[in-house]
């Protein structure tokens, strides 16, 4: 043997044993994760009983509520103020519809924006 393959094989047997603690780290990295979860698991309250699940109401399931809403209208800024946020519009709200027609698209339209269809032409 040359000097070349000696110093070759030294080399490839210190890179095995880095491979072989690089593996065991990680081995012990996800026995560690595995712990942790278990001891995670075992602080949680305890998963209900059949008696204390929720029960159905006396008058039976509730029932599906059929009705038209309309938003409430975005305040109006007069000329010369300054236009509102969208932190300042809050949450807006809804309000029964006095119509009981249901809204439809109108004719030719695909009812999205950018659905493919032609559109009103």
């Amino acid at each position: 043997m040359n000097t070349a393959s000696m110093q070759l094989a030294a080399a490839s047997g210190l890179m095995s044993l880095v491979l072989f603690i690089v593996a065991i780290g990680l081995l012990a990295m996800l026995a560690g994760g595995f712990w942790l979860t278990s001891r995670v698991k075992y602080r949680e309250s305890p998963r209900p009983r059949p008696e204390e699940q929720p029960k159905l109401p006396p008058g039976g399931p509730v029932g599906e509520v059929r009705q038209n809403r309309e938003s409430q209208e975005v305040p109006q800024v007069h000329k010369g103020e300054r236009p509102l946020t969208p932190y300042e519009l809050t949450n807006m709200d809804s309000k029964p519809s006095a119509s009981k027609d249901r809204p439809r698209w109108s004719r030719g339209s695909s009812g999205s924006f950018g659905g493919g269809g032609l559109g009103a032409h």
